[in-house]
């Protein structure tokens, strides 16, 4: 259906989303939101000021839609003009080098723990020159704070 060709009663029966629809499907090619409303709004005859008041609502409605794509370049577009890619990612890897570097790892961890228990017992020796410091601190109840 061309709506460029429609009469206006006929055109004030279908959604600005449909249109526009039809608008991108007739020209094949993407279009800015303004542009794209502006179409829309020539055609059911609508003025400029009532036009920049209704175009958040039918941006809106576009992201909405499963029919329309908004494109990179800010350009709306439909999306059965677009195919979709999938990409699958398939390394196979050496089941001997995997090994390996499992055994590698195995090692690094083991040296890692051995310096991490040396330092445990490093700070366990501060610990105790801490709690001698300590020991001449006394507790003080609230009681005793207020008097």
């Amino acid at each position: 259906m061309n709506v460029r060709q429609m009469p206006l009663e006929e055109l004030e029966l279908l959604s600005y989303t449909d249109i526009a629809y039809e608008l991108l499907k007739l020209d094949k090619k993407p279009k800015t939101t303004p542009v794209l409303f502006g179409e829309v709004c020539k055609l059911l005859e609508i003025s400029e000021d009532n036009m920049m008041e209704m175009i958040g609502d039918f941006y809106t409605t576009l992201t909405t839609d499963k029919r329309f794509l908004l494109l990179d370049s800010a350009e709306w577009d439909l999306k059965e003009f677009h195919a979709v890619k999938t990409i699958v990612d398939d390394i196979e890897e050496d089941d001997d080098s995997s090994e390996e570097e499992t055994e590698d790892e195995e090692e690094t961890t083991s040296e890692t723990e051995d310096e991490a228990v040396a330092s445990d017992i490093d700070d366990f020796d501060d610990a105790d020159e801490t709690i001698d410091d300590l020991e001449d601190l006394v507790v003080v109840t609230e009681d005793e704070l207020e008097e």
